[in-house]
């Protein structure tokens, strides 16, 4: 790959390493994604490093990742997004004269869900663990953060952006902070939720701050990171042989609405907080596919080979 001089000085590695802090700081999106894009943007800079930059390194690192082969699509579209938006920034403060992304599409992906959410039996061993704990100040810590996931289908940045005060526990209701959203949502706790939240409150003595804050010595008291929730969630499923993500959770409890609800999907976004019906019919068209399945099957039962 031949380099070629696109800014006002000459454009190398180092030099559009020393960006990297300044343009995802000036960034207008949360504490969370910026992180995620300083770690994705690695990748880029260390394909650049080694080939140089063009015009064309934008397309060639889609290419690049289109190869390989251990990523996702889902994987792959991250880090393109996060080299696109960096390019794009460079482009917008004029540290790169022309923007090198255009016309360059993500990869295209299948609107279905990859991976199942959790089933009836997963949740139940879980519950049966979770009921087996003593009643300590960490495990009431434990019921709650799976109460939040399981019972209101939170997502992880929700949860760990709550905060004590955004929970009214006599209306059963709690206001949180929705990925992509400015304003607090309000949205009704379910009895369960209520009753681990009261007693996780009374052991740990929770009265202000975050109402899950992070344990660890680094960030005491804070807001706990979604690493750190995913850390705590996927040991125990390790413990209980569940081989499902955090987001699972989520997939059970809008999969579980779609069953009781009958497919009435304008109803069900009121409590999943989608914000595009595109979305739920998903879930949607998996839970009809899985409930035809044996229609499926009895369609071929008599072809043996």
């Amino acid at each position: 790959m031949e380099t070629t001089q696109l800014t006002k000085n000459e454009f190398n590695y180092s030099d559009i390493l020393s960006q990297v802090k300044q343009v995802f700081d000036l960034l207008d999106v949360s504490e969370n994604t910026r992180e995620e894009y300083k770690q994705r943007i690695t990748s880029f800079l260390l394909f650049v490093k080694k080939f140089g930059f063009n015009r064309n390194s934008f397309l060639e690192y889609k290419r690049y990742l289109r190869e390989r082969t251990d990523y996702s699509v889902s994987t792959k579209n991250k880090y393109l997004a996060s080299s696109r938006i960096f390019l794009k920034e460079l482009n917008r403060q004029g540290l790169l004269l022309s923007d090198i992304t255009q016309n360059i599409k993500s990869f295209s992906q299948i609107k279905k869900h990859k991976r199942d959410g959790l089933n009836d039996n997963e949740i139940i061993n879980l519950i049966t663990y979770l009921q087996s704990l003593e009643n300590t100040a960490q495990n009431t810590r434990l019921k709650t953060i799976f109460s939040l996931l399981t019972l209101q289908g939170l997502r992880q940045c929700e949860i760990t952006r709550l905060k004590f005060q955004d929970i009214d526990l006599i209306n059963k209701t709690a206001f949180i902070t929705g990925k992509g959203r400015d304003d607090k949502e309000q949205i009704n706790l379910l009895p369960e939720t209520v009753k681990n939240i009261q007693e996780y409150i009374k052991l740990n003595r929770i009265a202000d701050g975050y109402l899950i804050p992070s344990k660890s010595n680094k960030n005491l008291n804070k807001q706990m990171t979604t690493r750190g929730l995913r850390k705590i969630v996927k040991d125990i499923l390790k413990v209980l042989e569940i081989n499902k993500n955090v987001h699972g959770f989520r997939h059970y409890f809008t999969t579980k609405l779609i069953k009781n609800y009958k497919g009435d999907l304008l109803e069900i976004a009121r409590y999943t907080r989608h914000k595009s019906l595109e979305t739920l019919q998903i879930y949607n068209d998996g839970v009809k596919l899985k409930k035809d399945l044996p229609r499926f099957y009895k369609a071929f039962e008599e072809v043996k080979f």
